[in-house]
């Protein structure tokens, strides 16, 4: 088979919906710039159903007329419509493309409904007795709310535990100024300097998810 080549023909539908390179192709299609050298190259057969759609909805045509137009199958026949060969393997790229995106969104959802079981197992304790505490707390005024702390605490510490999330520094703590781990809600510092952590703020891991609020002592 001669070696084929569909650049011009690609370039020629990307000039119409305003992409200038094959990069740019490859950003707004979110495939890889090796699937549309395949695509250049007359290797549809290689090319996997997602991307095929894709690039058919960046382009703005119909995968099956992007797969007449890049098909090497139409250079060995006689220029006209679709066999039914060729019609019946789009329809099954389809269903397969429709099948995994099913079972994708099944997955999400089993995910999500695992990570809202998990989260509520830990957060069992607060959740029966929080209600209790908070409506006898207004009840009687007289209720120290030291004693009504432990009910919130140790189910958010057991939650964070389990996360993987950990405190940058307990509140009222004083230590050296880190403008990476802390903010400064009043006040300038320097780093080092001693501050006073105003509000706790969180790891998980190497991964910063909210600085420490300090004020200078």
């Amino acid at each position: 088979m001669p070696n084929i080549n569909f650049t011009q023909k690609l370039q020629d539908l990307m000039q119409q919906v305003g992409i200038s390179s094959f990069k740019g192709l490859s950003r707004a299609a979110g495939v890889s710039e090796r699937q549309i050298s395949r695509l250049r190259q007359g290797k549809l057969e290689q090319m996997r159903v997602d991307v095929l759609l894709k690039l058919s909805s960046v382009l703005q045509m119909p995968l099956n007329e992007l797969i007449t137009t890049f098909s090497t199958v139409e250079l060995s026949q006689e220029k006209t419509a679709p066999t039914q060969e060729l019609l019946q393997e789009i329809t099954n790229l389809r269903r397969e493309y429709d099948r995994s995106q099913l079972q994708l969104e099944q997955q999400r959802e089993i995910l999500l409904q695992e990570l809202q079981q998990s989260t509520l197992q830990l957060l069992e304790s607060l959740l029966l007795q929080w209600p209790t505490a908070a409506k006898t707390a207004q009840e009687n005024p007289q209720l120290e709310a030291i004693k009504i702390v432990p009910l919130v605490q140790k189910p958010l510490e057991k939650f964070l535990q389990a996360w993987g999330v950990e405190a940058i520094a307990p509140v009222g703590a004083e230590l050296p100024y880190d403008p990476q781990l802390h903010q400064l809600i009043k006040g300038t510092a320097q780093p080092g300097e001693t501050v006073k952590v105003r509000y706790t703020g969180y790891l998980q891991g190497e991964k910063l998810l909210h600085r420490a609020k300090v004020s200078p002592v």
